[in-house]
């Protein structure tokens, strides 16, 4: 079949409301989309749930992706992508870095719906990047850590370079500044992989920084402070790239990375010294970057470490419209 009559048989089959968008580079593949979604929400989701949604959450069924995030805002376009690089970020995960179409776009901190040819579950991954990368080079990059989930499988045992899939935007869990909103002071709080969307976070707000015109004219960007934990050093991804760009701009940029358990490999502290430490975050480690006028809180992580961190940031004063989270586990 020719890849107009392809695109013709999916257009006709897929449901009303969803547009499928023609191939970029091959565009060999494109994928029949799931029902439409609702419509959007607001800028992103306040706490004040989150103890329904961790109890949903840990829950004996295990949902899937669209399960999840079925009244997440979602756009309607599903883009074609070939991957055009893999990097093993860690002895569990791979980075993919997938050139997409050109009408491609998301905001820091939001995820796709990760269609792969025959492969009938769909998968959810956040952006590991920024808009600023796609904007000078068209691609985009994924962190997605081993699992026998079938997309997360396939991308650690079947992917290649070269390999097509397509995907689709949502969330409402985002950093989007416009150059008219007041400056806030954003406190970045990961465990695990629950870092890929604090990370695209991060490097948007650096990327507001540097010296070149952005879109609308200059952002006043405030300060970010990351708190990161990982079960070991290795785990701990992108932590080179974290230290640098808050190297770069100390004056507004810091971080705070934690190890939760002692590795076999790890001789002592030196392993980890001098910019990550040993031990759990705690209010304590919260409590100099709380600011209830000021400071905005992206919390991404496993249930008990979300529900723990937005107790102590209630405790500590901090509005619950001001703790935003992503309950991906």
């Amino acid at each position: 079949m020719s890849v107009t009559c392809a695109l013709r048989t999916l257009r006709t089959a897929a449901p009303r409301g969803v547009l499928l968008r023609p191939g970029y580079g091959s565009g060999r593949w494109l994928p029949p989309a799931p029902p439409p979604p609702p419509p959007p929400l607001s800028f992103s989701r306040p706490l004040s749930s989150s103890c329904h949604d961790t109890r949903k959450m840990l829950s004996k069924r295990q949902m899937d992706h669209l399960e999840k995030t079925a009244k997440d805002f979602r756009q309607n376009a599903v883009y074609p992508a070939e991957v055009c690089g893999i990097i093993e970020e860690s002895e569990t995960v791979k980075r993919l870095r997938l050139s997409v179409h050109p009408d491609f776009n998301f905001k820091a901190g939001q995820w796709v719906d990760f269609f792969i040819p025959g492969v009938e579950k769909v998968g959810g991954f956040s952006m590991c990047s920024c808009p600023g990368l796609l904007q000078t080079e068209g691609v985009v990059e994924l962190a997605v850590k081993k699992a026998q989930h079938p997309p997360a499988h396939w991308i650690h045992t079947a992917c290649t370079l070269g390999s097509q899939v397509a995907m689709r935007v949502g969330g409402d869990f985002f950093f989007d500044p416009q150059p008219s909103d007041a400056p806030v002071d954003l406190l970045l709080v990961g465990g695990g992989v629950g870092i890929n969307p604090l990370y695209s976070i991060l490097l948007h707000a650096a990327h507001l920084l540097r010296p070149h015109p952005p879109p609308g004219g200059p952002h006043c960007v405030g300060s970010a402070h990351i708190l990161y934990s990982a079960k070991s050093p290795r785990e701990l991804l992108f932590k080179n790239t974290i230290v640098e760009v808050c190297q770069e701009f100390p004056h507004k940029f810091s971080c705070d990375l934690r190890v939760t358990e002692q590795s076999a490999g790890d001789r002592d502290d030196r392993d980890i010294l001098p910019i990550t430490r040993r031990g759990r975050i705690t209010a304590e480690d919260l409590r100099p970057h709380v600011d209830a006028q000021r400071t905005l809180c992206y919390l991404c992580g496993p249930p008990p470490m979300i529900e723990a961190v937005s107790q102590s940031l209630s405790d500590l004063g901090l509005p619950k419209d001001r703790i935003l989270y992503e309950k991906w586990w």
